[in-house]
């Protein structure tokens, strides 16, 4: 330890590093298999493509009101199985989050929808989105 104006000053030079301290930390032991590798290797056999939701996420039959399908064909918005999937799964993760009056936008459209009866209320198309205000939502999901 040096002295400075009758300061005490400790010789910090030889303490370690928090590098260091996380490289010991962080060591596997003999044997021992990383989470992150198994999670990796779980994944990679898992067909990422496809929606990862469970049934119970997925939900009801989704319905699309009058004026919705007005708008739709107004608008050109075409709502092909993909697009009835993301749907119903935004509707499912919206349940569970708690959420009633929201919208749900994917590459196509924006789509205001009533959770708590699975209905599609109004569509906007994606050139005409930024154009918009949607009112009275409680909860937004991007399904992309």
């Amino acid at each position: 330890m040096s002295k400075v104006n009758s300061f005490l000053i400790p010789n910090v030079s030889s303490l370690p590093s928090d590098v260091q301290k996380a490289e010991k930390s962080n060591a596997l032991k003999q044997g021992e298999k990383s989470e992150f590798k198994g999670l990796v290797d779980q994944l990679s056999q898992q067909d990422l493509r496809q929606p990862q939701v469970g049934k119970s996420q997925v939900g009801q039959d989704v319905t699309v009101s009058s004026h919705a399908m007005k708008r739709l064909q107004e608008r050109n918005i075409e709502l092909d199985g993909n697009e009835y999937m993301k749907l119903k799964e935004a509707i499912g993760k919206l349940r569970t989050k708690g959420g009633h009056d929201s919208l749900v936008i994917t590459n196509k459209a924006a789509y205001v929808v009533d959770v708590d009866k699975n209905t599609v209320v109004t569509a906007v198309d994606k050139n005409n989105m930024n154009e918009n205000v949607f009112t009275k939502i409680d909860s937004t999901i991007f399904m992309m």
